[in-house]
């Protein structure tokens, strides 16, 4: 047995839960906050048999799309503020970092 989390953007959070139904996952969502963006993400955590991770990754691989977005950087409190750039800036969002891992036992109450 796996549990795979998986931390996506909000704006891929239903779609990809819609999904795992679909496709007879079960899911627990999580709030979750970036570190980076400092934007809202949701974690999912998928318990699942081995034989049907690759199965769980397709759907979260063809639920989570990443695209660009215009950021405005959080000014440095405190930091170094040579490299502190103060227009908006585009990067890459979206996606999905998925982490699987094994799981040792399962219970269910």
């Amino acid at each position: 047995m796996k549990l795979i989390l998986a931390v996506v953007q909000d704006q891929d959070s239903n779609r990809l839960s819609q999904a795992l139904m679909e496709n007879n996952f079960r899911s627990t969502k999580l709030a979750s906050t970036g570190g980076f963006l400092r934007a809202g993400n949701t974690t999912f955590m998928i318990g699942t048999d081995d034989i049907r991770v690759d199965k769980a990754l397709q759907v979260i691989k063809d639920s989570c799309k990443s695209r660009d977005q215009l950021v405005a950087p959080v000014s440095p409190m405190g930091g170094n503020a040579d490299s502190y750039v103060p227009y908006p800036v585009e990067v890459q969002v979206g996606g999905a970092t998925v982490f699987v891992l094994p799981v040792e036992n399962f219970m269910q109450f």
